[in-house]
């Protein structure tokens, strides 16, 4: 899959080719140098594509993925762990936000069913006040 344009290398990456040249703008792709009108691309830019956007869907920021990106290079998987270990925190904590949100929903939907306990919907007049 060597040699793409950047249309190809979008396609193949699942990203358009704005994201493409963003990812250039920032740092996060390195530009490939230009043969007659078109740059070409490596499976090496591809794999790059991959893993930054499996990092944004893990919840990293483009700013921390550019930090796991250079603490790839330099070999410090401490640092890496310590990152991973900050978003898994983050995602527990949402994880267990959104659980407590469904706890209260269920209990409102239920308080709704009974419409006989309550002159107004539970549902509404909780989220007006």
């Amino acid at each position: 899959m060597s040699d793409m344009t950047i249309g190809k290398l979008a396609a193949h990456a699942g990203v358009n080719v704005e994201t493409v040249r963003y990812y250039h703008r920032i740092g996060l792709l390195a530009e490939p140098v230009r043969e007659g009108s078109y740059r070409h691309y490596a499976d090496q830019d591809l794999q790059q594509l991959h893993f930054i956007r499996r990092a944004k869907e893990a919840g990293f920021s483009l700013e921390e993925i550019r930090e796991l990106l250079h603490l790839d290079a330099v070999a410090d998987r401490a640092r890496i762990r310590t990152m991973a270990a900050s978003r898994l925190e983050d995602i527990e904590a949402r994880i267990r936000d959104m659980q407590a949100l469904a706890f209260r929903l269920k209990s409102l939907v239920a308080q709704c069913a009974d419409e006989k306990g309550h002159a107004c919907c539970p549902i509404v007049e909780t989220f007006k006040g």
